[in-house]
């Protein structure tokens, strides 16, 4: 049987098949975490100035360290919202 979408898969599969394989999923979990971290708090480095080339402020910056899981999600949707109402101004 072909499983569609994630979620109409068992919990079994997702299940690691060794506790080696766990332990490397749980290390590179780590640092996919610290790795967003890293790059968001060079966000928080950037003058204001950059950070509108980029669409954002600091304190979509701060909100997306806030919320780490939906760090991405967020600081595209304030970037589409800040160009569609830069836009709008012109």
């Amino acid at each position: 049987m072909a499983f569609s979408l994630a979620s109409d898969r068992p919990v079994s599969a997702a299940a690691p098949r060794s506790l080696f394989s766990g332990a490397l999923n749980w290390l590179a979990q780590i640092n996919t975490e610290r790795a967003r971290k890293t790059s968001l708090t060079a966000l928080l480095e950037l003058d204001q100035s950059r950070l509108n080339d980029l669409g954002i402020n600091r304190d979509d910056v701060l909100e997306a360290l806030r919320n780490p899981r939906s760090s991405g999600r967020i600081l595209s949707a304030r970037r589409t919202l800040n160009a569609w109402t830069s836009t709008a101004a012109v």
